[in-house]
């Protein structure tokens, strides 16, 4: 059997081992490997890749986890809108779904940003803005098709007006007539389908690159979800599957009345910390080369999961403060906003750490020497993904740091309500905050879109920690701020990079997360 680049199984009673498959320009082997070393090759296949379209088609395919968002996605339902933050799975769930789809030969076609440019920019005319993307979908879905089985031809475009733009018609008539074109195996099986069935999956991904919160940009939304409303309903057989950033999302919604009638497309992408901690222990165990049964790891205690993270990860946390001695798991599900990017992101850089350290384990002393630039890194990235709906974002979120007089009282990110408004007040003497479209935001606004973007969360303390609540779970379609009956608290992901100069009183103040 010829042997591959990459890692497989070795001895199922030696959970460290494995095989490391060496691929040289005349000669291949395989070196049995005793230890963890996290390089950079080992940590990508170990963790994944933080990007879905980057990571290897097949090594994504092995270490998966389908949660309960997925069956709500891939159905045949004509129109799905998955709507959640950056980071957190969704063109992962669309490059499993297409390449799931093909293998069923179902005639999938993915649409992504540079195949859209130029619709809708001419115009701000709001039924101009719809039937123009009207047409270039369905012209984009009659050219991907085409070219998926070799046939595009001079003259399709007038051929498809002919239909009057109606994509499926079209393909269903000019593919029938086309058996010119010798086609593989797999591509032959798809065209059969198609042709008996008449259904396309037409996955959009990726729209909100380049998104900047104009008006213009909240209109173009709005109008694309209204037109492949409008395909889907006149071409019963085409099915799309639509992913936008929670932000981008709420403006559209909120900007535009007419989207209530996509509202009951919408699927909200969430994670529990549960499932994260599955998906991590499914991708450690594929990286070993075992195979794990989904149903048995969620049906399990966090604290049977993390026998699985032994091999690679302390069990305990030994440093200071509230999580000495605290469960490693429960630390890590604690430091990630509920975003399966997050804790790649994480154990990555402790990865390589480790590696430095020349250590066979991530251990509590490579944690914490990443802390800081782990939050650093979503404070960025939260900066980045919202600041073209608060151009101050970075403004406000800075100003959120504890004063001198609040790190006294060691209660510098936890907030009642009538603290957190203070808090929000006092920054604002500094000069009062405007949405990207000119409208200035009141201190009850301020508060509830830190909430939405998860910089900070809602908390109660319960016996066994910090119930913590996220925006998600209690979504909201308007501005107000609106109080049940919990406290607030800056989220743990982002404390490091707001008080670099004592970490120390992090660790003392920093409550986990209930198991």
């Amino acid at each position: 059997m010829e042997a591959k680049e990459g890692y497989g199984c070795g001895n199922k009673n030696d959970p460290i081992s494995h095989y490391k498959i060496v691929r040289s320009n005349e000669l291949r082997y395989i070196t049995r490997v005793r230890n963890m070393e996290f390089e950079e090759y080992e940590l990508q296949r170990l963790f994944g890749h933080e990007a879905a379209e980057d990571e290897d088609p097949q090594r994504l395919k092995e270490y998966y986890f389908k949660s309960k968002t997925y069956k709500q996605v891939v159905n045949d339902l004509p129109l799905r809108i998955v709507v959640g933050h950056k980071g957190i799975g969704k063109s992962a769930l669309f490059q499993v779904a297409i390449d799931e789809e093909t293998e069923n030969n179902r005639l999938t076609l993915l649409i992504k940003p540079d195949d859209i440019i130029g619709i809708g920019e001419d115009t701000n005319d709001f039924l101009k803005l719809i039937r123009d993307w009207k047409a270039g979908i369905n012209e984009i879905i009659a050219k991907k098709a085409l070219t998926s089985f070799g046939m595009v031809f001079d003259g399709w475009r007038g051929k498809l007006n002919q239909y009057g733009g109606a994509a499926l018609d079209f393909l269903a008539s000019t593919l029938k007539t086309d058996d010119k074109v010798n086609l593989s195996a797999s591509k032959e099986a798809i065209l059969k389908d198609f042709l008996q069935y008449n259904k396309i999956s037409v996955y959009i991904d990726d729209l909100d690159r380049g998104w900047q919160g104009r008006k213009h940009d909240i209109q173009r939304i709005s109008a694309l979800l209204n037109a492949v409303r409008d395909i889907s309903t006149e071409n019963r057989g085409i099915y799309f599957r639509v992913s936008l950033r929670s932000d981008v999302y709420y403006l559209a919604r909120t900007s535009d009345e007419s989207t209530d009638k996509t509202e009951g497309s919408v699927i909200w992408y969430s994670w529990s910390n549960h499932e994260i901690l599955v998906l991590l222990v499914k991708r450690i165990e594929s990286f070993f080369g075992r195979e794990v049964n989904e149903k048995e790891l969620l049906s399990k205690h966090q604290s049977e999961l993390m026998r699985y993270l032994e091999q690679i990860i302390e069990e305990k946390f030994t440093g200071k403060g509230h999580w000495r001695d605290a469960p490693m798991y429960r630390v890590l599900m604690s430091l990630i906003r509920k975003r399966p990017r997050d804790l790649v992101k994480l154990l990555t850089l402790a990865g390589r750490q480790a590696n430095t350290n020349s250590s066979e384990k991530i251990t509590t002393g490579a944690l914490e020497s990443i802390f800081e630039e782990y939050s650093q890194g979503r404070l960025q990235d939260t900066i980045n993904e919202y600041r073209s709906e608060l151009p101050e974002v970075e403004k406000l979120i800075l100003g959120m740091r504890p004063s001198k007089v609040q790190r006294k009282a060691s209660q510098g990110y936890v907030y009642t309500t009538e603290q957190l408004l203070k808090k929000l007040r006092a920054i604002e003497e500094q000069g009062k905050y405007r949405w990207a479209n000119g409208t200035q935001v009141d201190t009850k606004g301020l508060a509830a879109f830190l909430y939405k973007i998860n910089f900070i969360t809602a908390r109660k303390k319960v016996s066994n920690g910090i119930d913590r609540k996220y925006f998600e779970e209690n979504r909201y379609l308007s501005n107000k701020f609106t109080e049940f009956g919990y406290d607030w608290e800056v989220h743990p992901a982002y404390r490091w990079a707001l008080q670099p100069e004592d970490p120390m009183q992090i660790f003392n103040e920093l409550e986990l997360s209930a198991s």
